[in-house]
């Protein structure tokens, strides 16, 4: 098989929920985002052979969003595209599917993006197609209902906590408590900021117009969701989302709007067209777990991935760990007896930065990608926990 490499990695800002990414639509994100990556990179816009976007909350306000971001991005009608959904891994699975086209010659250039929109998924009714004769009718609200409904309740039961609940196990499988979330959690925070204090995200965000009220148009240009003023006393003032738990809305992730996207490409392109890669896919694993505790869902699909390409942690310049809970990332690493460890999320990661669900595992790469090039670094990890039950694993090498 051949080499697939990464070119022009790029990310929007990650907005507040209801915050400044509101006004547009998830579709608007992927294809400013594309557009961005095929400026940075010079890719010939007749070069590109697929497009995929990774969204976990699709829907038919654009239906197939690869394809339709692809057309909203101005790609040329015969380059085609489809849409990505593994949940919280959707957006390094799509880099993955990339991948493979790519290393089996199916492709030369595979356009990827990933995107959520939180503040814009709907509320609906199931109830409503024929028209309901008598009473009631409940709308549910798609954000919500996708957690609670992440796993077949006739094998798995209800999880009334929703994902806080698959935290809570973790915390008492692995004997972690309030205190070391919370000080991970202000950790991620203090990272990010000094992040953008040093200007290490300068590289890899692009600024994205938002239309206002009386035709106006702001630049939106910053991560708005990391806290300057955290600390751990600052955490443990946050309420238990769960009776006698120990999750926070402080040391959980937040709910996001944000798009990412990059290329991947063969070397006969690379040489066809001049870019400059900024990694190599090297490989990948997936594995399901118990969709009641699926923050640990790294940890297998790592044991699985390591092996198959013959390197080990050790190896690994930096480990990525998006954070769905702090207890969930401690729960990894003291499985993987790598508690403290600095080469761990570097730059923050869900609970600072933010988990706009399918734009997230794109985001992760760039971020670690223009982290590995700052620091010379040859091999970055890159994990994600996915409702449902199930964890997402790829590496990736500096070139």
């Amino acid at each position: 098989m051949g080499h697939a490499y990464i070119v022009s990695p790029l990310r929007t800002p990650v907005g507040k929920f209801g915050g400044s990414l509101a006004p547009l639509a998830a579709a608007d994100l992927a294809a400013h985002v594309i557009r961005a990556v095929l400026e940075r990179s010079q890719a010939p816009h007749d070069s590109v052979d697929e497009v995929i976007v990774a969204q976990s909350y699709q829907s038919s306000e654009a239906p197939c969003i690869g394809r339709y971001a692809a057309s909203l991005a101005g790609l040329p009608e015969h380059v085609s595209g489809y849409a990505v959904d593994r949940r919280c891994g959707s957006g390094l699975q799509a880099v993955i599917d990339a991948a493979l086209q790519v290393q089996t010659h199916a492709a030369d250039c595979v356009v990827v993006a990933g995107v959520e929109s939180m503040s814009n998924i709907e509320y609906y009714s199931t109830k409503m197609r024929w028209g309901a004769r008598m009473g009631d009718v409940a709308f549910h609200d798609r954000l919500d209902r996708g957690r609670v409904n992440s796993q077949p309740v006739s094998r798995y039961g209800v999880m009334a906590g929703g994902a806080a609940e698959t935290a809570e196990n973790l915390a008492r499988d692995y004997d972690i408590g309030r205190e070391p979330s919370d000080r991970y959690a202000a950790r991620s925070h203090q990272l990010a900021a000094q992040a953008w204090k040093e200007g290490r995200f300068d590289a890899e965000v692009v600024s994205v117009p938002v239309p206002h009220k009386k035709g106006e148009t702001k630049l939106f240009s910053r991560d708005e969701g990391i806290r300057e003023d955290a600390s751990l006393d600052v955490m443990a003032k946050l309420p238990a989302l769960l009776k006698n738990g120990t999750v926070t809305a402080g040391n959980a992730c937040q709910q996001n709007d944000a798009a990412s996207a990059c290329l991947v490409v063969s070397e006969a392109w690379l040489a066809k067209h001049g870019a400059q890669p900024m990694g190599r896919f090297v490989g990948w694993a997936a594995s399901g777990c118990d969709p009641l505790r699926m923050g640990i869902g790294p940890v297998p699909a790592v044991a699985k991935l390591l092996p198959r390409i013959g390197l080990t942690l050790k190896d690994m310049d930096l480990l990525e760990i998006n954070e769905a809970f702090a207890v969930q990332v401690l729960s990894c690493l003291r499985a993987w007896k790598l508690e403290g460890d600095s080469r761990v999320n570097v730059n923050g990661s869900g609970i600072s930065l933010g988990h706009p669900i399918g734009a997230t595992g794109v985001r992760i790469m760039t971020s670690m990608l223009h982290e590995m090039a700052r620091r010379g670094a040859r091999y970055g990890l890159e994990t994600m926990c996915i409702g449902g039950g199930q964890g997402l694993a790829a590496v990736f090498e500096r070139v």
